[in-house]
């Protein structure tokens, strides 16, 4: 744990509190992708299988359970709940992330650091969170109707990563033969996807307009 392992943390849970935050108190799913919010809950679906067998520390217990369970929660507002399903914008949203799920399983199979069935599918869930924002920029890109509370989800989304990126570059320097290329270049891809929101949603925080991305 540094500093920058830390920060990445909250940032990424700040994140999960905003998209609730918008979905339990104003009851609305606007602008927020459902095919991304399934794609995370795969994501920690398959990297936490761990947490029913190996012990780490109770902070890494509380956040697995956190993201796991805020994750099927925000799927489960969108596809159940009475009211906010309402607002989901399924013409919108129409991004095939079937074609994202395969090919990332058929990676993980070919490219992992073991053999083995957790390690296996901690590597797919790594490939599959580089590009699980996929569907989300692009419904934004459609709606170009980017309320502040899906641009905040968004931007810290972006921030979590890159603080990950400088806690890895820590680490590296710290510690002895500390190598994941891995979760190393799936996280750089994972960065590059984020390039063209933070240009936008800064330069809307520096002239104080509303957040548009181009088509």
């Amino acid at each position: 744990m540094n500093a920058f392992r830390l920060a990445g943390d909250m940032t990424h849970l700040m994140s999960v509190l905003v998209l609730l935050l918008k979905i339990h108190t104003i009851k609305s799913c606007a602008g927020v992708s459902l095919k991304t919010q399934e794609l995370y809950a795969l994501v920690f679906a398959t990297r936490y299988l761990d947490m029913f067998t190996d012990f780490i520390s109770l902070y890494n217990t509380v956040m697995k359970l956190i993201f796991l369970g805020s994750s099927f929660s925000i799927v489960w507002y969108i596809r159940r709940h009475k009211m906010v399903r309402r607002s989901y914008d399924k013409d919108h949203d129409t991004f095939r992330h079937q074609f994202i799920v395969l090919p990332c399983l058929l990676l993980a199979l070919l490219i992992h650091e073991k053999f083995t069935f957790k390690e296996v599918m901690w590597t797919f869930s790594i490939y599959v969170e580089a590009v699980a924002i996929l569907p989300q920029l692009v419904l934004l890109q459609r709606t170009k109707n980017i309320d502040n509370l899906t641009g905040q989800y968004v931007f810290f989304l972006g921030a979590y990563r890159g603080l990950y990126i400088l806690n890895w570059i820590y680490r590296y320097f710290t510690e002895p033969h500390y190598v994941h290329w891995i979760t190393w270049i799936a996280g750089f891809v994972q960065t590059l996807l984020y390039a063209d929101f933070f240009y936008y949603y800064l330069n809307s925080l520096k002239n104080n307009v509303k957040l548009t991305l181009p088509a």
